[in-house]
């Protein structure tokens, strides 16, 4: 038998295909099978982390697409998830809306709002843009702390689960398909989005603002474009969040959560929608191990109690800074660089 070795891409539609191989395109639904399966065989523990990761997830890509794929850095991100959280915890809990109507209605809003904050894109580049989007997260948070009348302020807000007649997706089995079923979508709409005329406006930008200009790429349009398309996806994950934990007040969404969501595509990737997975995954298991070694650390030396939380702080952020010594690229670049080692094999050089 004679297997290739390297690439063989003879057409623009193999070079634009979705999944390059037969292969791939057999792992990638092997990968949906285990995961409609995983629910039946896990414990509650498992379920609620597994949640947690495909609401990080499409969090990350949401955050990807603005910052990695189009170069606009945001420090706003929490703010937009609060957005969507409370959007569809009023819609559902105050105005008695369907959940099914609300999940939509709340990516809407917040793509909306995401471009307002973004109108400064414009005119600002780096650490400017990151301050505009850092006054996001404030603005936001002095809202639902002091519009008590609609958020209740500091007191949160009950959120009903969702249901289809009297069938309650009241546990976390259930919720996981909804959280899966949205985020399987969603990657394959960002997936796809990079292979149109907006993805690729989104790439040039990224690479060379001025030359995309020249090329005829409308700045103002696609910037504003990529706000919303990011606030969209945060506004899904805060909508699926605030149903996953029923209940959402504005601890939930603090500028450490900001930073989390930025380190999660640091360390899984920039510019990539498998680095996002990636890194939604690693992160989320690694605040879990974290949470759980301090815990168990803490009922053995409860007078370190204050050094064990500082700690696990301390760690997380000696990943960041080890992954962006000998890691910069992601996870991501990782996988990419042992595939194409055995894709060569024994070839390589």
């Amino acid at each position: 038998m004679v297997a290739k070795c390297g690439d063989f891409k003879r057409s623009y539609s193999e070079d634009e295909a979705i999944f390059e191989t037969r292969f791939v395109r057999a792992c990638v639904v092997g990968w949906i099978i285990v995961l409609f399966i995983f629910p039946f065989l896990a414990n509650s523990y498992l379920l609620d982390v597994a949640n947690q990761i495909g609401v990080a997830i499409i969090g990350a890509i949401g955050l990807n697409i603005l910052t990695g794929f189009t170069g606009q850095i945001s420090i706003g991100h929490a703010a937009f998830l609060a957005i969507g959280a409370y959007t569809s915890a009023i819609l559902t809990s105050k105005v008695e809306f369907s959940f099914w109507i609300s999940l939509p209605l709340a990516g809407f809003i917040t793509a909306l709002i995401g471009m307002i904050f973004g109108v400064p894109s414009l005119r600002l580049k780096g650490l400017y843009l990151a301050m505009a989007t850092f006054a996001a997260h404030f603005i936001t948070e002095f809202t639902i702390n002091h519009w008590e009348s609609l958020t209740n302020g500091t007191a949160g807000i009950l959120v009903p689960p969702p249901a289809i007649g009297t069938f309650q997706f009241d546990t976390d089995q259930r919720m996981y398909f909804i959280i899966f079923i949205t985020a399987i979508l969603l990657t394959f709409f960002a997936r796809n989005l990079f292979r149109t005329k907006v993805g690729r406006a989104f790439i040039a930008i990224r690479d060379r603002d001025i030359s995309a200009a020249v090329m005829g790429v409308n700045l103002f349009k696609y910037k504003l474009l990529a706000f919303a398309i990011s606030s969209f996806y945060a506004g899904i994950a805060g909508a699926l969040l605030a149903h996953h934990r029923k209940i959402i007040t504005p601890e939930n969404f603090p500028i450490w959560e900001a930073i989390r969501y930025l380190a999660m595509i640091i360390i899984g990737g920039l510019g990539s929608i498998l680095g996002s997975i990636y890194g939604a995954i690693f992160m989320i298991l690694l605040d879990e191990i974290l949470r759980n070694i301090t815990t168990t650390l803490s009922g053995i030396f409860p007078h370190m109690v204050g050094l064990l939380a500082s700690l696990r702080e301390g760690v997380f952020g000696v990943t960041i800074i080890l992954f962006l010594i000998f890691e910069p690229d992601g996870l991501a670049a990782r996988w990419y660089t042992i595939r194409s080692y055995w894709k060569l094999w024994p070839f390589s050089y």
